[in-house]
């Protein structure tokens, strides 16, 4: 069985990621690219479904964890009788995106520092979500030990230390002195070519090192918590992929919001939402440059006819999301379905656009430069949302139930125009300004009158439920802060949505998402509350919240979807980018004592 979700780490060339446990075992690994089946899937099984543990052999040895300052170079540190011993884990990042990438190297270098120890190693691959079970054969020499394991299109080569078969996984041991280094080494190619060369560890440790840190040094931020605002952007970063610039809502799939429950999705893809709101994360702390590679992905993914919009898309803009289930793999902790691709792909949710042209404006503001067919697309979007006025959506949170008028949906519609006229009056872009001005004004009128009840914002038109992405409101410039509406909303959301200190998106038991089971306080809905209780002036509320968030964050500063209060664990998905652009929104929110609208 996987250890709990808040007992991994992340290691990432920008192209995929893996998950190491905090007892070395890596239990999550797709490749090539994120979103590639998985190799090592012990995550949502167990050991016969792909892992490879290195740890000492002595049941009493104890570790503690850390990344190389602001790196995803990932140093545990064993100890046991007066022996110490490091592991260092870490994937080589090529920095160079128009290099075509025909291997992906992952490296566990084991170092020794005092006295010696014994590590032990059990590997077992299990290609394309563990229904390939490889072929695997002996290839290098005693003095170079070399396993190739090779399965359909997929191929490892294992270097390091000699392995063994044993109970259809490789077993070897790794012994260190102080001063001794070996490195074992995991390389994936395609079957059909060669085995690659063997890795300079030490030039490529160099690299990534030298890149993550020339990154970081460049995040601009002054205020609190300034470790976990870091960790976080280094995660946003790690999520986004060089070759092709789309950016991904987690590194992890069918992580269960309910344990043993059927809220298990697939976040390995890129929801323009998601992607939108971290941009602008990135755009707030100096990176413009990226912004400018995201808009050439949503020129590219979506290409053509507005209508054709989806909500989220591939890495490289694919558009076949389609939901399946993988019966091989009993899932977290025996959450089941295990599912891969997304059937939300083929909703309707009417923010999108908004959230897309909201960001693309900050983008402008901040001085990214029109590309040629840049204004043309988002006219079409614009174009393509007063098409959809009369259309109820599946909202922020995507409910599997029925279609409603979702309120803040119908904000980011009026935000869609909003950022129409501002680019046409603010920035001398072309564009039927008075048919703009006009749908937003109209749009105004029509949330005002339905999408307020008693005083407060509702969830949707014809209740007086609330739910937490009414936070957002303020955030796209809506309304103020202090807007009586939006303080009596706060207060709702105070009295109906708070779980021991936390934020609910929303009540499940009222059965909008048209899903069995609970869920959990959802983080990004917390950092929310700090926003608005900072742009409001309740700072010790706001500090006391923020405090009680940045807690939640694992050793390694990691946080996944929710958390569970009662059992006290991380749940959902991980790490989750929607938590951490909240946990760098929100402490760039305590810095200023306020909140300026996106």
């Amino acid at each position: 069985m996987a250890e709990l979700i808040e007992d991994y780490a992340l290691l990432s060339n920008c192209r995929t990621a893996a998950l190491v446990s905090r007892y070395g075992s890596i239990d999550w690994l797709c490749l090539p690219r994120l979103d590639s089946p998985s190799v090592f899937a012990r995550l949502l099984g167990d050991e016969a479904h792909g892992r490879w543990e290195v740890r000492p052999t002595d049941p009493d040895a104890t570790c503690t964890r850390h990344y190389d300052r602001d790196t995803f170079v990932l140093v545990t540190r064993w100890e046991v009788g007066g022996a110490i011993a490091e592991v260092h884990d870490f994937m080589p990042i090529d920095p160079d995106p128009h290099v075509e990438i025909r291997r992906i190297d992952l490296v566990r270098r084991v170092v020794g520092v005092q006295g010696e120890m014994t590590f032990g190693q059990r590997l077992s691959i299990r290609f394309d979500y563990s229904r390939a079970m490889p072929w695997v054969r002996q290839t290098g020499s005693a003095d170079e030990p070399r396993l190739v394991a090779m399965a359909g299109p997929d191929a490892v080569a294992m270097r390091g230390a000699p392995l063994k078969a044993a109970d259809h996984e490789h077993r070897g041991e790794v012994s260190v002195s102080a001063g001794d280094v070996r490195d074992l080494h995991l390389t994936w190619f395609p079957s059909y070519r060669e085995v690659p060369e063997p890795l300079d560890v030490d030039d490529a440790l160099e690299r990534t090192r030298a890149w993550w840190q020339g990154w970081a040094d460049r995040i601009e931020h002054d205020g609190p918590h300034r470790e976990l605002v870091v960790r976080s952007l280094l995660i946003l970063r790690a999520l986004t992929n060089h070759d092709t610039g789309g950016i991904a809502a987690a590194a992890s799939m069918s992580l269960p919001e309910d344990i043993g429950g059927e809220r298990n999705w697939d976040y390995r893809y890129v929801w323009l939402r998601d992607a939108a709101l971290t941009l602008e994360a990135l755009l707030a702390h100096g990176f413009l440059g990226l912004a400018d590679r995201w808009r050439e992905w949503l020129l590219r993914a979506v290409a053509g006819d507005p209508a054709d919009l989806q909500i989220m898309y591939g890495l490289a803009g694919e558009r076949d999301l389609t939901e399946r289930i993988i019966p091989d793999l009993p899932g977290y902790e025996g959450s089941r379905p295990v599912r891969i691709g997304n059937g939300a792909a083929g909703q309707y949710q009417a923010d999108v656009v908004g959230e897309v042209l909201v960001t693309l404006s900050a983008a402008r503001s901040a001085g990214l430069n029109e590309a040629e067919f840049s204004w043309p697309l988002e006219r079409q979007l614009v174009r393509f949302v007063s098409e959809q006025l009369e259309r109820p959506d599946h909202g922020l949170w995507e409910i599997r139930g029925e279609p409603h008028m979702f309120t803040h949906s119908r904000v980011m519609m009026w935000a869609t125009f909003d950022r129409g006229v501002r680019a046409v009056e603010e920035h001398g872009l072309p564009g039927p300004v008075e048919r703009w001005r006009g749908l937003r004004d109209r749009m105004r009128e029509e949330i005002d009158e339905h999408g307020v009840v008693n005083g407060h914002f509702t969830q949707y038109y014809g209740t007086d439920e609330v739910d937490a992405s009414l936070l957002l409101l303020v955030q796209v410039g809506y309304c103020a802060p202090d807007d009586p509406r939006m303080l009596a909303t706060v207060e709702r959301i105070e009295q109906t949505l708070m779980h021991d200190g936390l934020v609910l998106r929303y009540r499940t038991e009222t059965g909008v998402d048209g899903l069995s089971g609970d869920e959990s306080p959802f983080l990004a809905c917390s950092f929310w509350l700090v926003e608005q209780y900072a742009s409001t002036g309740r700072m010790e509320e706001a500090r006391a919240l923020m405090e009680r968030l940045c807690s939640l964050a694992n050793d390694v500063g990691m946080l996944s979807e929710e958390y569970d209060p009662r059992a006290q664990r991380q749940v959902g998905n991980t790490p989750q980018a929607f938590s951490h652009l909240g946990l760098v929104r929100a402490a760039d929110a305590l810095a200023r004592g306020d909140r300026l609208p996106r």
